[in-house]
């Protein structure tokens, strides 16, 4: 008989600037269980970040801060070399400030998910891990650490005491070596309701995710994402949640 299991649905949210705001948020907010509030160094301004962390609280859903490489201009996405010693403080700042704006509107925060470049490379780079996890545990050693599952970060975080939850994606191919495919690269988001419920329904049943490629790879599902950018991504949410619940 398998085994009942609650499936912990994430997504990145208060990524506005400005004018430049986001109506995916309020939609796709009702489906989840847990979301990671951008920063402001890749995207939100003070008073999105606020707006995000309202709606959270509002509607039960726990949690994360999203920090990144400091990239307004490519929201992020574009790898930087730091030393550790900065990468560190740049981490451990915007963590901090997350957590304060949530404690100060009562709530508090649940988790640290990375982003983009910087998501990416801690998930292969030692170093970049690392400097990223100090920053995390010096402000609080109860954090949970969202990542890429089965990555390098995975095994230091482990290691450093801290919870690590195992991150995959619903909407995002993946390559041979587990990594996500880039998004430079063709056939890198999914969109195709059948084809994302496909992989989710095989990576959160059978513990395995078809590569770009066709090979079929193990995979440790603790957490699954969804992008609110994904065209869709409501929509999505809404199947996937529905469908979790008809399941276990």
């Amino acid at each position: 008989m398998e085994t009942k299991k609650n499936i912990d649905l994430n997504c990145d949210l208060g990524e506005s600037y400005g004018k430049h705001t986001s109506l995916y948020d309020a939609e796709i907010m009702p489906y989840l269980s847990s979301c990671n509030i951008a920063c402001g160094f890749h995207s939100g301004d003070p008073l999105t970040i606020e707006r995000t962390i309202k709606m959270a609280l509002e509607q039960g859903v726990a949690i994360g801060a999203h920090p990144a490489f400091p990239d307004l201009q490519g929201f992020g996405r574009r790898r930087m070399l730091m030393p550790a010693e900065e990468l560190t403080a740049v981490v451990r700042y915007q963590v901090a400030a997350l957590k304060g704006m949530v404690e100060a509107l009562g709530g508090q925060l649940h988790h640290v998910k990375l982003h983009g470049a910087l998501y990416n490379l801690a998930a292969k780079d030692e170093t970049t891990a690392q400097a990223c996890l100090t920053a995390i545990k010096s402000i609080d050693e109860k954090l949970k650490v969202y990542g890429l599952s089965g990555s390098v970060m995975g095994d230091i975080a482990t290691k450093s005491g801290l919870s690590f939850v195992h991150e995959v994606f619903a909407d995002r191919a993946y390559e041979a070596d587990a990594s996500l495919r880039s998004r430079q690269l063709e056939g890198a988001v999914l969109v195709d309701e059948k084809q994302v419920l496909q992989q989710v329904k095989m990576m959160v049943q059978q513990g395995q995710v078809m590569s770009h490629n066709g090979q079929t790879l193990a995979i440790q599902a603790d957490t699954l994402c969804l992008h609110s950018d994904t065209p869709g991504s409501a929509r999505l949410a809404q199947l996937i949640r529905n469908w979790s619940h008809s399941v276990f």
